[in-house]
């Protein structure tokens, strides 16, 4: 034992104290049966099974119930561990999502409940994972903590005798008193050499097995997955290409590092402390400004509702004496033409004044009357009302105020975007995307920065000299780069503005850009493309191999040892000069597809004489192990073709030492496939169009025009990148 494990040991933590290292991220509870994820987070067996059928419940109806997490399927118990197991290796059921037989594809990509990444259990799903056994055993210890009062008892006594277990048999699975464990083990027999333990219900197994090779033992660690792998995942795996070490070795180192990091933070606690307490104080500031904050925010809302509650009350008392000055006017204007009317009022009056037989009484009364007789009737002739109903003067346009309120932001500083690099692409020109934050609040523009890092020998000290570039006031979440060098290295980064204030700058993301400007082109239909076996859509950049009817209609003709040829495609226009580059994608479901560059010579060979001249036998770049290959090998030959299928890359032999074992020229499928054509030079370059990672490159006969050419066998699809036919398809 090290000195750092020696001191480490001296300060044992106590059980009860790392409940939060043990809790699922999913459900929330103890880990039970705990699964490592290919991104080293920890789940419970049970809750990837539920994801899985989660995510295939939504993949058949996103409004299904049964894939909401509190419907009665999420609440179902799950079957025992040791069951699921054996039922998924022997294939008595499959991982959740599919079924043989179905049509429906499988559902096999998670998202890690730890970091959000999206996890492809691949083809064999749950059983591709192993168990954390020493997650499990830490769980158990700390149950047993957690409940030192309730015993273990033996699983062998009588019930009505049952004694408190002393002992736990690893190999039995069997939890014994002392006196069951004598009688079941007794000296001189094979089961005294068994292994025992203190009491415990977690039995796990003596050594780890394979879960791809489940016959055989792991005994090594595979240093690029970092998980450890038997020794046929590297003879002919999917580590193959892997740098491992011994199982020993890994040991040690792991451990050796795990002990130094722990005595580096024990050594640390008093600082550790300090920033505790430090943190502490951050949390009651936090509180004290954030209730100092509401306070104040309170108070200016409440000054601002004082103030339009005074405007509302002059308004409202102005109107109130409008309306009694204007009832006022109109009612006594009413009452005064009441008097016009017969028996009534002023006639009435005038009619009795009239009745005056005595010539001075009458005279003297008229004259007065009269004069008040002849105003009604005038204003019998140009009748006006004497107030406007109308309130037009207090009607309010307040859509400015209102707008200028919505406008208002206090939600401070936004959160920064983040590029996505799942949607981005860099070519000549580059498209950018990124997402912005959770909060659902309005921007007024984008600022988008990138600066050229230069190529991948380029110092630190010349590429952290970079001059920033920006594109300001972007409106939209995405833009286009243009002008961007051939084969350089370019940061990026993005951030938001609302109500004039910036948020922070998205992490930096690098992207690489093609060694050559982009070769536009869409695919021919014209020469020599089959279109019993080849479908091509109408936009011309996609096209996928079927099975033919008259291939099926001559069934009959083919027999075991029949030739099956390759459907070739090719791309227009071609290349007479100049470097070029191109990408594409091929479906990971595709049994073969060839990629790469041909001539205008060697394509009329093809397609006049396919069986001779498409034989795996005559072509050395087929991927197959044929033994002419070697002979009529040829260092420069009028075309390059790489071979991809059944999610695998198979480099081509470079010459006619390489080695013949097909495990060393493999290589997983890239997901985007990049392909270069120097035409000068005469060369070709095969790259991962992800991160512009060179797979193989070779020398090609350009003695004529060169053509991007394709070849499908079986089920296959192609489909070219956007940059490659935008413009074909604008024209």
């Amino acid at each position: 034992m090290s000195v750092e494990m020696r001191r480490s040991s001296t300060h044992a933590v106590p059980i009860k104290n790392i409940e939060r290292e043990l809790i699922c991220p999913i459900c929330k509870e103890l880990f039970t049966h705990p699964l490592i994820l290919p991104c080293q987070h920890s789940v419970c067996h049970k809750c990837v099974r539920e994801l899985l059928m989660l995510n295939y419940d939504d993949s058949l109806d996103g409004n299904s119930e049964c894939s909401l997490p509190g419907s009665p399927r999420s609440r179902v118990p799950s079957p025992s561990m040791e069951k699921l197991d054996k039922l998924v290796r022997s294939g008595s059921i499959a991982s959740p999502g599919w079924r043989r037989g179905s049509v429906t594809p499988r559902v096999t990509t998670i998202a890690c409940p730890g970091c959000q990444h999206d996890i492809d259990l691949g083809e064999r799903g749950i059983s591709m994972l192993f168990r954390n056994f020493t997650l499990e055993s830490i769980v158990e210890r700390y149950r047993q903590a957690a409940r030192a009062a309730v015993a273990i008892m033996c699983n062998i006594c009588k019930p009505q005798q049952q004694q408190e277990a002393t002992k736990s048999c690893m190999d039995c699975k069997v939890s014994y008193c002392n006196e069951c464990f004598k009688t079941h083990h007794p000296w001189g027999t094979p089961k005294a050499q068994h292994e025992y333990v203190g009491p415990t219900t977690n039995f796990r197994p003596k050594v780890l097995m394979c879960p791809e090779h489940e016959m055989e033992k792991v005994n090594m660690y595979c240093e690029v997955c970092r998980r450890p792998v038997c020794h046929l995942c590297k003879l002919g795996g999917t580590h193959a290409n892997h740098k491992v070490t011994s199982m020993s070795n890994a040991y040690k180192i792991l451990k050796e590092k795990l002990a130094k990091s722990i005595h580096y933070l024990i050594s640390k606690e008093d600082q550790v402390r300090t920033q505790i307490t430090g943190l502490e104080q951050l949390v009651s500031q936090t509180e004290e400004n954030g209730q100092l904050a509401e306070r104040q925010a309170n108070e200016h809302f409440d000054r601002l509702f004082e103030t339009l509650q005074e405007r509302k009350s002059e308004l409202l008392k102005s109107i109130e004496q409008s309306r009694d000055r204007r009832l006022g006017q109109l009612k006594s204007q009413m009452e005064e033409y009441q008097g016009m009317l017969e028996n009534s009022g002023l006639v009435g009056y005038a009619q009795e004044v009239l009745k005056e037989t005595d010539q001075s009484c009458f005279v003297q009364t008229a004259k007065q009357l009269h004069v008040r007789i002849q105003k009604a009737t005038e204003s019998l002739r140009t009748f006006h009302p004497s107030a406007d109903p109308s309130f037009d003067e207090f009607v309010l346009e307040t859509s400015r105020e209102e707008t200028l309120l919505k406008e208002l932001c206090f939600g401070g500083v936004p959160d920064p975007p983040m590029i996505d690099l799942s949607k981005s692409r860099v070519y000549n020109e580059a498209t950018i995307f990124w997402r912005l934050s959770d909060d659902h609040q309005p921007t007024d523009q984008h600022l988008l920065e990138y600066r050229r890092l230069g190529g991948p020998n380029q110092s630190k000290e010349d590429a952290e000299d970079g001059i920033w570039q920006t594109m300001e006031r972007l409106h939209s979440p995405s833009t286009t780069i243009c002008g961007l060098d051939a084969d350089s290295l370019y940061a990026l980064r993005v951030r938001t503005c609302r109500n004039s204030i910036f948020s922070p700058y998205s992490p930096e993301v690098t992207f690489h850009t093609p060694p050559a400007p982009v070769f536009e082109f869409l695919f021919s239909d014209k020469c020599g493309f089959s279109t019993e076996r080849l479908m091509l859509n109408k936009r011309r950049d996609v096209v996928e191999s079927v099975a033919g009817v008259a291939f099926l209609l001559a069934s009959d003709r083919v027999q075991t040892g029949s030739y099956i040829g390759l459907d070739y495609i090719i791309g227009d226009p071609g290349i007479s000069q100049g470097r070029h580059y191109w990408a594409l994608k091929v479906e990971s479901h595709s049994y073969m597809v060839k990629v790469g560059v041909a001539s205008d010579t060697k394509l009329l060979e093809w397609f006049h004489n396919p069986r001779d001249t498409s034989s795996p036998r005559y072509d050395h770049d087929s991927g197959h192990d044929s033994g002419s290959e070697d002979a009529c090998y040829d260092l420069s030959q009028p075309f390059t073709l790489l071979t991809m299928g059944m999610g695998k890359l198979f480099i081509p032999k470079s010459s006619p030492s390489s080695s013949a074992d097909p495990g060393n020229r493999t290589l997983p499928m890239p997901h985007r496939l990049g392909v270069c054509l120097d035409y000068d030079a005469g060369r070709v370059y095969f790259y991962d169009a992800d991160n512009m990672r060179c797979l193989y490159e070779r020398q090609v006969d350009c003695s004529g025009t060169m053509y991007p050419a394709f070849g499908l066998m079986g089920g296959g699809k192609i489909q070219l990148e956007e940059f490659v036919t935008a413009k074909r398809l604008i024209f």
